[in-house]
């Protein structure tokens, strides 16, 4: 298949376009700087298979005014601008999967992808934008899915890579009272479901990339310390964490429990269900 990816350079799209190239797809980076047309990147998507869309600002950050334009401008944007693309295509790919978030969810309630319980913040108005913006690429030649992600982890980068230090150093901690739910996924499944997702057809629409067993902050936080072998009593009380991150603090600190139920029913199995089985890989892997 030919495979092309919108932010093929950060944490998931190169480990999307390893997956890919291991199995013989030929995999194509996309670009969708300010400068480069809506005709240029039809010209690319023409008589490829699958479309991928990771583009967007890192959503870990303080969010000033000016980051949350940025946040915005480079989701919206750019999907707009690739869904134009789309329509200007004589065959445009028959997969059109667009990265999205499970921040769209509120912190109060146990959320598959029929929940109707969203968030009322920024986060959540940013994803139901995003998701809508990707929408209008469904046609009778394109499916469209948004992949909502959880935390994504794994070894050398993502979420781990800031989590992991302070631990070994034994200055792990919960943050804020620790019973917020966090909702993630190992990288390994994210990659092996969004090839999933390309060879079934029968799925559309909205997708949590959860794993199934979503884990509070005070049991990740036991659970890296025990397989870390380091103490775990340097907790992070929540209002350092909104001193450090203002608005962004919500990332952290509210809670998001998701379940990938379109994911189980069409049969993905994951490797990585339990928090546990992910961090003795990650920890094996860093040795």
């Amino acid at each position: 298949m030919k495979i092309v990816i919108c932010g093929i350079s950060g944490f998931v799209g190169s480990a999307l376009k390893r997956f890919f190239e291991e199995r013989g797809d030929s995999v194509i980076a996309l670009s969708v700087r300010s400068e480069i047309s809506v005709e240029t990147i039809a010209q690319k998507l023409e008589g490829c298979d699958v479309l991928i869309n990771l583009a967007g600002a890192n959503i870990l950050g303080r969010w000033t005014s000016e980051y949350k334009e940025l946040l915005r401008q480079s989701r919206l944007e750019t999907t707009d601008k690739l869904v134009n693309a789309l329509s200007r295509c004589d065959h445009p790919p028959h997969t059109f999967l667009n990265a999205s978030a499970v921040g769209v969810y509120d912190a109060y309630h146990q959320h598959d992808e029929f929940s109707s319980h969203y968030g009322d913040d920024f986060l959540a108005t940013l994803v139901q934008d995003w998701e809508y913006s990707a929408s209008n690429a469904q046609s009778e030649q394109t499916r469209v899915c948004m992949m909502r992600f959880g935390v994504v982890y794994a070894n050398g980068g993502g979420a781990m890579s800031k989590m992991i230090p302070p631990f070994k150093l034994g200055f792990g901690g919960k943050m804020g009272d620790g019973f917020q739910m966090i909702s993630w996924i190992h990288l390994d499944d994210l990659v092996r479901a969004c090839a999933f997702l390309i060879d079934h057809k029968e799925i559309n629409g909205v997708v949590n990339f959860t794993s199934p067993e979503p884990i509070s902050n005070l049991e990740q936080t036991k659970a890296m310390g025990r397989i870390l072998h380091r103490p775990t009593f340097f907790d992070l009380p929540a209002w350092v964490v909104k001193l450090a991150f203002g608005e962004g603090s919500i990332v952290m600190l509210e809670s998001k429990e998701v379940y990938p139920r379109i994911l189980q029913d069409a049969g993905f199995a994951f490797r990585y269900p339990t928090f546990d089985s992910a961090m003795e890989e990650i920890a094996h892997v860093q040795g």
